[in-house]
């Protein structure tokens, strides 16, 4: 098996168990999640407040389409909104981020009644047609193409190039305010300002893809709290049911008010919805996102003082980390995984990606800085 077929295909450790931080083997043998399967488990495997949401909805009601009232589902709006960013009193569920992204550049198109989607280069919104367009990377979308025109592509980061490309014919511009998928990129201060500033003055519609950067993982519940800049759409998912596929948009009431028609059968199934319920909750009541916070912060600074000149750069925010290697990511992470018991997750070539629940304490920190000290350290030392 080479490295590649670890990390983007089938792995050869076949788990059968997970609790809080770690997952398990049908032997027994324990493995640390640094990449929280993507970011999916913001509370940990199998958080009793979510298991409990679930066993008892799926009890009672598995499933009925969103035309008819469902306490869960409304139950999960609440939080949701509740917990949203002030000025986002709407939401609307659907089954995963690629499927937000897609709805919040129809709602957007729909909104202002115009058709440029103005996107970032290195950026990731997903693999259905719509949100793959404005997806940087070559090597997805070019079996698929022609994919939706009137995309425009400008330096993530650069404020002045982002000035540039949104005028009045703008409907939308999508941003992640951390990249992940294309290596942990967190933007200058003052981008997301600019970004919220431009659409202003445009009439544009602000999307922030806050799939992977959402549900307190940056030490707010939203990375874009972090800045001070509330969207016009947050699309959300991975962490949002802990583990369940569901993904969410919360809009303002002008991108609401002009969305045309969409709608997905499963939307807001009741199970789910139950998941979305306990996780949103157990977030906020508990204050995780102040603990990824405090924890995230131990996490780099310890990894930069055990590592140092080994590695180029370890940056991110909160429980969001990447490591810039000086060889390829996806050989680290294999080493982890067979050697050390440590599962993490490349974000491009030389990127290395850490995503651990929330839940993890210093011990766990402790354990992924011993590791990682192991695997990248002697390999500098060789190469030098």
């Amino acid at each position: 098996m080479s490295d590649l077929d670890f990390v983007s295909g089938s792995k050869p450790i076949g788990l059968e168990k997970g609790e809080g931080p770690y997952l398990y083997t049908a032997d027994g043998t324990e493995y640390l999640d640094a990449g929280a399967s993507y970011a999916c488990t913001p509370l940990g495997h199998c958080h009793p407040a979510v298991v409990d949401a679930v066993q008892e909805q799926v009890g009672e009601l598995t499933f009925v389409d969103s035309s008819y009232p469902v306490q869960a589902r409304e139950d999960a709006y609440a939080a949701l909104v509740a917990a949203a960013p002030d000025g986002l009193e709407g939401a609307w569920f659907c089954n995963s981020g690629t499927e937000a992204n897609e709805a919040a550049l129809k709602f957007a198109r729909s909104a202002t009644g115009e058709s440029k989607i103005v996107a970032a280069t290195r950026s990731f919104h997903g693999r259905t047609m719509g949100s793959l367009a404005a997806t940087w990377k070559d090597k997805y979308k070019e079996p698929y193409e022609p994919l939706a025109g009137d995309m425009e592509f400008v330096p993530y980061g650069d404020d002045e190039e982002l000035a540039a490309a949104v005028d009045d014919e703008t409907a939308a511009v999508i941003l992640e305010p951390i990249q992940g998928e294309g290596g942990i990129n967190v933007p200058p201060v003052g981008y997301l300002e600019t970004a919220r500033e431009v659409t202003d003055e445009a009439g544009a519609a602000l999307v922030l893809d806050e799939v992977q950067t959402g549900m307190g993982r940056t030490g707010e519940m939203w990375a874009c709290q972090n800045a001070g800049v509330t969207p016009d759409v947050l699309t959300t998912a991975k962490g949002l049911g802990n583990g369940l596929p569901v993904g969410a948009l919360a809009v303002q009431d002008w991108i609401a008010d002009g969305a045309a028609s969409h709608n997905a059968t499963f939307s807001g199934g009741p199970v789910v919805a139950a998941a979305v319920h306990a996780t949103v909750s157990t977030l906020v009541e508990e204050d995780w996102p102040t603990h990824a916070a405090e924890i995230g912060d131990y996490l780099v600074t310890e990894l930069e003082a055990a590592l140092g000149e080994a590695v180029r750069e370890v940056r991110g925010e909160g429980l969001l980390v990447g490591i810039e290697l000086k060889r390829g990511a996806n050989r680290v992470a294999r080493d982890l995984a067979m050697n050390h018991q440590i599962l993490a997750l490349p974000a491009g070539r030389t990127v290395l990606r850490l995503l651990p629940p929330l839940v993890i304490g210093e011990d766990e920190a402790d354990q992924l800085v011993d590791a990682l000290t192991a695997v990248i350290a002697p390999a500098a030392d060789s190469e030098s």
